[in-house]
């Protein structure tokens, strides 16, 4: 059950300046409207203050970066150590956003060079992403789209989303749609319900995804009526952005079983972030408490190289370090895979510690996890299939349809659910012959 603490209540009353109750608190549009966009209002609500020198180039970054924080995400940080605070890192202004390195990129990804039309990035042969939204319910300081989100002026209608609807269509390529922004989920139950039915409703795509990150920072917005309209659109999966264990509050839990239990495959894409969740404790704190809330570790993101984001980035060897310390010590499903999305558009490149020290034409020399060197003996004895492209004279079994349950007999068909069959006739059944002869 969502809890509603002293803190929560204390913030929501300084906010509506009357007594709040938790229904007020758990409406996600209330959450939405009264978004902590100020830094007085910041310190205001969390007792705190900035000296005027730390203030004046809080507000220099405002000036390109914005302020946006829910309420509920704001009443996670612990305001006795704020500054290393994972939440208040992750969601207030830090002046080193101001600080542009030679290498950093407005779009680091080249997602505008790779879209053939508005809305739709098409890098990977058979997926597109589709950017739906430029906002979120808040602005997180260490977003690789910084450039676009927040920008209150691009939310699309029906009208600018059918560019995208069409070029799904008209490329039968594509077999998986991600619904990106800012975040899908801020549009309304409605409008999302629309976009979902039309790329139902185009044969060739198989799945979509959505990737938000409200179950982290808005997890009231997962209500009921949206579980519903989204259980319709089977199958779809949805990919949260947990970064750090303190996440996993009891609110989040809650939104997060409302998903898995209406059937949605859940994942989570964390981003390795300096100062957050750069350290092996907490990132398998973190990958232990998403399985046990039914959420697949899926990926574990290199920073990306956009503007603002230098101090938020470390070395590749630090996700090695984390790597080495989940893969052999932990469950396998609880392993993401550590990627670099490759500057320039090349898409993600899995990088892994290696395992592999040595081989030869008849045996590889393997180390494990926890050092242990071993051997792995190649077969004496293999045909191997040289792919000439020419399929018609392929041996191998190239029949790649559904195999069919056709076997059953007698009372088996009458109890199999794939066999329409609902009796057992035998053989001259003096009934039957008179129906045919009739």
């Amino acid at each position: 059950m969502s809890i509603y603490t002293s803190k929560q209540q204390e913030i929501a009353q300084q906010i509506d300046h009357q007594e709040v109750s938790l229904s007020n608190w758990k409406d996600w549009r209330w959450q939405l409207k009264n978004s902590i966009r100020r830094v007085e209002t910041f310190e205001q609500l969390l007792g705190l203050s900035f000296e005027a020198e730390e203030r004046a180039a809080i507000d220099e970054t405002l000036e390109k970066f914005p302020l946006a924080i829910t309420p509920y995400y704001l009443s996670l940080i612990d305001t006795d150590d704020f500054r290393n605070d994972p939440v208040f890192r992750q969601s207030f202004p830090d002046p080193a956003e101001l600080v542009v390195s030679c290498h950093d990129m407005s779009d680091p990804l080249h997602e505008d060079r790779d879209s053939p039309v508005a809305g739709i990035t098409h890098r990977y042969p058979d997926r597109v992403l589709f950017h739906v939204s430029n906002v979120c319910s808040m602005y997180c300081r260490h977003c690789t789209r910084k450039r676009k989100v927040g920008d209150v002026d691009y939310v699309p209608g029906k009208t600018s989303m059918q560019a995208g609807i069409d070029y799904i269509r008209r490329t039968p390529v594509i077999r998986d749609v991600l619904l990106s922004g800012g975040d899908p989920l801020m549009l309304e139950d409605e409008q999302l319900d629309w976009l979902l039915t039309e790329l139902d409703a185009i044969d060739h795509v198989q799945v979509v995804r959505i990737g938000t990150r409200m179950p982290v920072v808005l997890p009231y917005r997962i209500t009921d009526k949206l579980v519903a309209m989204l259980k319709k659109h089977q199958p779809l999966w949805i990919n949260t952005h947990f970064n750090h264990p303190r996440e996993m509050t009891t609110s989040a839990k809650m939104a997060l079983r409302m998903l898995a239990d209406a059937g949605i495959p859940l994942g989570n894409q964390s981003v390795l972030l300096a100062g957050v969740n750069d350290c092996p404790r907490i990132i398998k704190s973190l990958v232990h408490k998403l399985v046990a809330n039914r959420v697949r570790p899926y990926y574990l993101y290199q920073c990306d190289m956009a503007e603002g984001l230098s101090h938020f980035r470390t070395p590749v060897g630090k996700g090695i370090e984390i790597m080495e310390s989940l893969i052999g010590h932990t469950s396998g499903f609880s392993v993401p895979t550590y990627v670099i999305d490759a500057p320039g558009g090349g898409g993600k490149i899995p990088l892994t510690p290696n395992y592999l020290i040595s081989l030869s034409t008849n045996k590889v020399v393997l180390r494990n996890y926890e050092g242990v060197i071993t051997t792995y003996q190649e077969p004496e004895s293999y045909k191997a299939y040289f792919c000439r492209r020419d399929c018609d004279s392929c041996e191998l079994q190239l029949n790649l349809k559904d195999a069919e349950e056709f076997r059953s007999t007698g009372i088996e068909t009458l109890l199999s659910d794939f066999d329409p069959a609902i009796a057992l006739t035998p053989e001259n059944n003096q009934r039957m012959e008179r129906r045919h002869h009739d």
